[in-house]
């Protein structure tokens, strides 16, 4: 388990196993987010087995599937709803934090400088430059 924190209230990780869940829990995380499609993954770690295994440990789960190269808005909406939701810390995980990075990023426009949501997530080696001119178009439509 690699939990990468981009601000006090969200980190993102690659792929978790089943038996992090209680470990994510004490580490002070109440809500996990799934944004790993299950056609990428075996059967021992498909979102109903994970969600199960984070409801055993208390965590709220939530299964937010990014295809890569294929993020869609109802992605970011779904992300963002699910962040405001949360009673404490989320841990969003994929399989290499990426995806969750540009989800997070993209949900935070115009709440966050597009400065911070690329400079925060290459902290922990994500490269977000490439959104920059779509982090600056959905601000300035919540602006």
């Amino acid at each position: 388990m690699d939990i990468r924190p981009l601000t006090e209230a969200y980190a993102v990780s690659p792929q978790i196993d089943p038996e992090d869940m209680a470990a994510i829990r004490a580490a002070g995380y109440q809500m996990v987010i799934d944004n790993r499609p299950d056609a990428e993954i075996p059967p021992s770690h498909h979102a109903s087995v994970m969600q199960q295994a984070a409801e055993a440990a208390g965590l709220t789960f939530i299964i937010n599937p990014v295809i890569g190269g294929m993020l869609t808005m109802a992605n970011v909406e779904a992300q963002a709803k699910a962040m405001a939701a949360a009673t404490g810390p989320v841990l969003a995980y994929c399989a290499s934090g990426n995806r969750s990075s540009i989800v997070w990023a993209l949900s935070q426009a115009g709440k966050l400088a597009t400065d911070d949501l690329i400079a925060i997530p290459a902290r922990h080696g994500y490269s977000l430059e490439g959104l920059r001119g779509q982090l600056d178009a959905l601000a300035s439509q919540k602006g």
